[in-house]
C-alpha cells in the first residue's frame, strides 16, 4: 500500500510538471522533437503515429554528410503522400536514434526510407519508432515519454515551435498542390494507366493503377476527381 501511495504522489507531481498553464487548441499542433540521429541532433522531427514508415529526406541525409553510397536499394513504393499516387524511395538506411540526455538516454537503430521530395521536417518517425522505443505520446501537452535505464525520459515540443512547423508544413503543402509536377500528375492520371518510366524522370510521384475518375459536375464531364478503387 505504501508503494502504491508513493507512486500515486509521484504521478500527481509529474502530471503538474507536464501540464502547462494554458493549452491553446489541444491536439491541433504537431509533436515535433529533437532526437540525435547518428551523431547529429535534428531539431525538426515529426512524431507521426499515422505513418507506417520512418522517413528521412535526402536534403537531411546530405546535410548530415552521410554518403548516399550507404543506402540500400529497395524495390517497392509507398502510398498516401498524395492521394492516387505512389512514390519510390531512393533507398533505405539504418541509423541509431537517441532520446534523452547523457544522464539518462535510450538508443535504438531504426530503418529509414530516404525520399527525394520536399518536406518541412528533417525526418518523420512513425509507428516502427513508437514500437521500438515503447514510446507514449501526449498531443495535449506535446510530450513524448519512454523508459530508459535511469527512469522515464520526457521529450517536449514548445507550442510556438510546433505552431511554426505546422505553418511551414501548410505553406509547403500549398506550394506542392500548385506545383507543375502535381499538374503533370493529374494530366497523366486522366489518361489510360500511365507508365511511370515514361513520365519526367525528375518526378517523385507516379499515378496508381488502383484509381478511377469520378465526375463531380453532371453538366461538365471534364470536371473529375480521382478516388481509390
Amino acid at each position: 500500500m505504501i508503494f502504491g501511495g508513493s507512486n500515486s504522489i509521484w504521478a500527481k507531481r509529474q502530471h503538474k510538471r507536464d501540464h502547462p498553464s494554458y493549452v491553446a487548441r489541444p491536439g491541433h499542433y504537431p509533436l515535433v522533437i529533437d532526437p540525435i540521429v547518428r551523431k547529429k541532433r535534428l531539431t525538426k522531427v515529426l512524431m507521426d503515429e499515422g505513418s507506417g514508415l520512418n522517413i528521412l529526406y535526402i536534403d537531411t541525409l546530405d546535410a548530415m554528410r552521410i554518403p548516399r553510397s550507404e543506402l540500400c536499394l529497395v524495390g517497392y513504393p509507398f502510398h498516401e503522400v498524395i492521394l492516387g499516387a505512389q512514390a519510390y524511395p531512393l533507398g533505405q538506411i539504418d541509423l541509431p536514434v537517441t532520446f534523452g540526455s547523457r544522464a539518462n538516454f535510450h538508443s535504438e537503430v531504426l530503418t529509414f526510407e530516404v525520399v527525394d521530395f520536399l518536406g518541412s521536417y528533417h525526418a518523420i518517425l512513425g509507428r516502427p519508432c513508437y514500437a521500438r522505443f515503447m514510446a507514449i505520446p501526449n498531443y495535449t501537452y506535446l510530450k513524448l515519454k519512454m523508459l530508459a535505464p535511469n527512469g522515464i525520459i520526457t521529450m517536449s515540443s514548445a507550442f510556438l515551435h510546433a505552431f511554426v512547423c505546422d505553418r511551414e508544413h501548410y505553406e509547403l503543402a500549398t506550394a506542392v498542390v500548385n506545383s507543375s509536377e502535381l499538374l503533370q500528375l493529374r494530366e497523366s492520371s486522366t489518361l489510360a494507366v500511365p507508365d511511370c518510366n515514361k513520365l519526367t524522370s525528375s518526378m517523385a510521384f507516379c499515378p496508381l493503377k488502383e484509381t478511377k475518375a469520378v465526375g463531380v459536375n453532371p453538366t461538365d464531364p471534364a470536371k473529375t476527381v480521382r478516388i481509390g478503387t
